[in-house]
């Protein structure tokens, strides 16, 4: 038997980047090495970003990345390089934007074509083997690339530098007026206009939870008593948790729903969906006493602990959506199953969470989802528990075991605040296993972050949402327990995010270290996607501690952090609400500020 091959990757930690190793594709990581092979060769590059419980990433790596006619063509034409978007954001920030000034959307398998000088020109995400979708075939756009790039190089270069431009001018941002009262009004007409009435949740098809949107609306209830943005928000987090796209089985949320009945979900499973989703629920159960809120929660929280656990104390980043390279196998259920391991139970069972012989999915396979009495089930937790033994005897998805620290802070939050509100200790122990396994594993010996530990290894410099997002759960360790060194630590973390991050130029925070590697530009987010930005949280997070300890510093950064953004929020609130939260903060918490002694903060 002829041994297997091997590309560049297969020295990587990444488990995306492994799962190509055997592509006949040439793949190189992002490096000197690739970088000056497509500059001393003249050859333009292909840099191919996914993460590895990506359903299409998988496609295309089985279809294009291992047909030898497309690889031959890559490797003589092509520098090819794969990244781990969870291990460099800054790199798919920068290419995502790309792709979007050029095709007005964008996703994952992100492929984009660079000139020498990583200068984008053309982008896309799936590309098919062979023509279908009313897509072109991938061989055919790398034809026409390479065309292009030997016989008309100049409309290539023209191509690159208007994009470039786009980039930088999107960039811009001026100092202007912190957004008035007026701004929650507008967002909340915006919220009412684009929420779905039946279904809950904002929008159609695919429907993401997007919890930080939640979050703001039960934050303005607060704020003004407005019962609309209750209503929207209690909607939507009563229909998710009724809906397949949460896991009935095991606990914890899919990414999101395909249809808007949040019904059929795509079966990954992100670790910062499961912290920020948490989060809603427990402040939902704190505004409104809903015992729902708390089981939703507690079963997020218990999944996170039981599944995504390492055991050092670091939380993995999630698991696949494919399992025997089938979407969904591992979680939907024929009938006769549950008839099996239900026996008397299973008609009730059946009936509460909508199993039939014809099925809800796939080949006459069932999502679990509730549509009839939950509360008729007497032993509806014996009936999970039976569920989830013989679940675990399938072949699992696969589990992506890297521990990222930006996504462990926010698993930090979500366990502190849960231990505070449900006074759950095993909930503070994680938390604080959490944190004790960053200080160990992700921190150098000068106190700053790095991002990704797996395997024994920890590299890449941290960037800013790694200092942010870790900051954030570590208020929330403190005001879970009150230790000074949680707090002490997070004036740490803040005072190197200003002293590495900050522009005195142009102002603002940007997302990569001024001593670290910049692609192309170095970004200032602000717009909240599947996770919320880092300016949106370090806004908070100067808030807050600027409120904590009597440190002016930390209340002037966050007024120029919402200023800088001013006019992005009023263009777009609705991709701002978790500024708009930190804004609701501002507007009711500033002007009282208790300041503690010095003792108590540094």
């Amino acid at each position: 038997m002829e041994a297997k091959k091997y590309n560049k990757l297969i020295n990587e930690k990444s488990p995306y980047l492994l799962q190509h190793a055997d592509n006949p594709v040439n793949w190189y990581p992002w490096g000197e090495e690739a970088l000056k092979k497509a500059e001393s060769e003249d050859k333009p590059i292909l840099i191919s970003i996914g993460y590895s419980t990506c359903h299409w990433c998988h496609v295309m790596a089985h279809e294009a990345f291992s047909d030898e006619e497309t690889a031959d063509f890559l490797n003589e034409n092509f520098v090819c390089i794969k990244v781990d978007r969870e291990e460099r954001p800054d790199l798919d920030d920068t290419y995502m934007l790309a792709c979007q000034v050029l095709t007005g959307s964008g996703g994952w398998p992100l492929n984009v074509f660079l000139t020498p000088d990583k200068a984008p020109f053309f982008a896309g995400t799936y590309f098919p083997i062979a023509t279908k979708y009313n897509m072109p075939s991938f061989m055919h756009v790398l034809k026409q690339l390479n065309s292009l790039w030997k016989n008309d190089r100049q409309k290539v270069l023209d191509s690159a530098q208007n994009i470039l431009d786009e980039i930088k001018q999107s960039q811009e941002n001026e100092l202007s007026n912190i957004p008035d009262i007026n701004i929650f009004t507008k967002a909340l007409n915006i919220y009412e206009r684009i929420f779905d009435e039946y279904n809950g949740g904002f929008g159609s098809a695919p429907k993401f939870p997007t919890p930080h949107n939640i979050s703001y609306l039960l934050g303005l209830y607060e704020y003004n008593k407005d019962k609309k943005a209750l209503d929207m928000a209690q909607k939507t987090l009563i229909a998710m948790y009724k809906g397949g796209i949460f896991d009935h089985v095991a606990g914890g949320f899919h990414r999101y729903s395909v249809d808007s009945e949040w019904l059929v979900p795509h079966f990954e499973k992100m670790l910062y969906d499961q912290a920020l989703i948490s989060i809603a629920y427990i402040e939902a159960f704190q505004i409104t006493g809903v015992e729902l809120y708390e089981k939703v929660a507690r079963r997020t929280l218990d999944y996170l602990i039981k599944e995504l656990k390492d055991y050092n104390g670091g939380f993995y980043s999630g698991t696949d959506a494919d399992s025997e390279g089938v979407e969904g196998k591992f979680f939907v259920w024929k009938k006769q199953e549950i008839d099996e391991i239900l026996e008397q139970d299973s008609k009730l069972f059946s009936k509460t969470f909508g199993v039939t012989e014809k099925g809800n999915f796939e080949n006459g396979q069932n999502i679990l989802n509730i549509n009839g009495s939950i509360n008729q089930l007497k032993n509806l937790n014996e009936c999970l528990a039976k569920l989830y033994d013989a679940r675990n005897k399938r072949i699992k998805p696969h589990l992506d075991d890297k521990i990222i620290t930006s996504w462990n802070g926010l698993v930090i939050k979500a366990l502190a605040l849960g231990s505070k509100v449900f006074n759950e200790k095993k909930y503070l122990n994680s938390a604080i296993e959490c944190f004790d396994f960053i200080e160990d594993k992700l921190t150098t010996s000068e106190g700053k972050l790095l991002r990704r530990y797996r395997d024994g290894e920890s590299s890449i410099n941290g960037f800013l949402e790694d200092y942010v997002f870790l900051t954030y759960g570590l208020i929330e360790l403190y005001e879970s327990t009150f230790n000074n060194k949680y707090l002490n630590r997070a004036f740490e973390l803040t005072d190197i995010v200003i002293n590495d991050f900050y522009d005195s130029e142009s102002k603002g925070f940007l997302n990569i270290s001024k001593s670290s590697e910049v692609p192309l530009v170095n970004m200032k987010d602000s717009y909240d996607g599947a996770i919320p930005s880092a300016n949106s949280i370090l806004f908070f997070v100067m808030l807050k501690l600027s409120v904590l300890c009597e440190k002016e510093k930390y209340l002037s950064y966050a007024e120029e952090i919402i200023s800088l953004f001013s006019q992005r929020i009023n263009d777009n609130p609705t991709s701002h609400s978790q500024m708009l939260k930190g804004l609701l903060f501002y507007r009711t918490k500033i002007s009282g500020i208790n300041y503690c002694d010095e003792d108590g903060c540094r």
